[in-house]
């Protein structure tokens, strides 16, 4: 086989495009990969100018890294990230009609021959598959991490989304000076509930509780977690303890609008919580640890006070 013939038989079964430009940006080499999924044959584009046959890409990147490459002598690598699909070509023709186009990584190199003006070529390759398993192990990051953060059986924040949270809430009331109000709040009387109705009540009364509990927290910021057993936390950025007060007691009366019956051994009709609630401000400057300690001592004297109510302790 002549080389010329064996040169197009390896072009034609190389699985990316092929483009070859003259110095005047015209196109000298055009494979079969590029005619399949742009639908534009080879006798077609020949010998036009490259900007002519993708008037798109005028003043973008490539039109910069063709001119490099031909003026300068300079190779340019466009990445799938940066600059996504940049020639219109499609895996077939059901894509074309749906305008979804190949995902693709471009290489632009400068050719010098012999005894002749410097070429240009450019390669580009179906990087699909690869993007699609990028976005797939992305999601599936991005699952793990939402449930590494979220409590299995209520559905809302865990201890360790709490954690992170509640430092980054103490770093940022530091830098601005704005109040920090956290509530400890604590199901009255649970282990009788379990004792009596059976655990699987007692966890459907949990996440009956927390959603409740969620739902009356409206602000992007508000975060509450299910801190440990029947206990949740509430974190409320730049809420002062008046405000955190109000809604301490909104979510104690919510509980308690619920009506959900009450083990017969606890004295209750249906079941309540207690809430202790301290408040940081750029007076006391509490730490972490010491607001945490507040809320806690707050709710426990909320229980030995007779539960279903709000107590407020100063860090």
């Amino acid at each position: 086989m002549h080389r010329p013939a064996l040169l197009e038989c390896a072009l034609g079964a190389m699985n990316l495009g092929v483009i070859v430009l003259d110095d005047e940006r015209r196109v000298v080499l055009w494979n079969r990969w590029m005619a399949q999924h742009s639908g534009i044959e080879a006798e077609a584009v020949l010998g036009r100018d490259f900007i002519g046959v993708f008037a798109g890409m005028r003043g973008r990147r490539i039109d910069g890294a063709v001119h490099h490459a031909l003026h300068n002598n300079f190779p340019a690598i466009l990445s799938q990230t940066l600059h996504k699909a940049p020639f219109p070509l499609y895996l077939d023709a059901a894509a074309r009609e749906r305008g979804e186009r190949l995902q693709q990584a471009v290489a632009v190199t400068p050719i010098d021959i012999p005894g002749q003006p410097r070429h240009c070529l450019i390669q580009v390759s179906d990087v699909s598959f690869a993007v699609h398993r990028e976005r797939l192990l992305r999601d599936q990051a991005l699952e793990l991490r939402l449930q590494s953060y979220s409590d299995g059986l209520t559905g809302i924040a865990n201890r360790r989304h709490f954690d992170a949270a509640m430092d980054n809430e103490i770093r940022r009331a530091k830098r601005s000076g704005s109040p920090l109000s956290l509530l400890m709040i604590d199901i009255d009387c649970f282990k009788p509930y379990n004792d009596h109705f059976g655990h699987q009540q007692g966890d459907d009364t949990l996440a009956r509780v927390a959603r409740a509990l969620a739902g009356m927290l409206h602000r992007p910021l508000d975060l509450i977690a299910r801190y440990g057993g029947e206990e949740f936390a509430v974190i409320l950025p730049d809420v002062g303890e008046a405000q955190a007060r109000q809604l301490a007691e909104s979510l104690r009366l919510c509980v308690g609008q619920l009506a959900i019956p009450h083990a017969p051994a606890t004295g209750a009709a249906n079941v309540t919580v207690s809430i202790g609630m301290a408040t940081r401000t750029a007076r006391n400057s509490a730490e972490t640890a010491v607001l945490i300690g507040a809320a806690d001592r707050a709710l426990y004297a909320a229980k030995r006070a007779g539960r279903n109510r709000v107590v407020v302790e100063s860090p």
